[in-house]
């Protein structure tokens, strides 16, 4: 029997990696209520309950079927400046690019799409 995955606490956010660029993408809702995915954190779904997180792990799960992502998973934030931010530092590391380089990647302002990435 295969072990299920501990639930992070809520409120949480689904963060992956694009299979084909390998970039840090939110799950994010779309213009007809369907979940997209995106490049901006601040536009990611945030689950405030058992329900809205069964929904992410759900999508997920296709998108992992669907070879469209890998490393799916859903991390705790807490809401600050109305925008979700990641409490443990990996993810939000993800979120901001590399440090190496303050001046390029997401911290600068490049990298992050306008809208919704399909």
């Amino acid at each position: 029997m295969a072990a299920v995955p501990k639930r992070p606490p809520l409120p949480a956010i689904l963060l992956a990696n694009d299979l084909l660029d390998g970039d840090v993408v939110f799950a994010s809702g779309g213009a007809t209520d369907a979940i997209v995915w995106t490049r901006d954190p601040a536009l990611a779904l945030v689950a405030t309950d058992d329900a809205a997180a069964t929904v992410l792990e759900s999508f997920a799960a296709a998108e992992l079927a669907g070879n469209r992502v890998v490393d799916a998973y859903l991390v705790d934030v807490e809401i600050q400046s109305g925008a979700p931010v990641p409490r443990h530092f990996r993810e939000r590391f993800k979120t901001l690019g590399p440090s190496n380089r303050p001046d390029l990647g997401k911290q600068a302002g490049d990298g992050i799409e306008n809208g919704r990435r399909a």
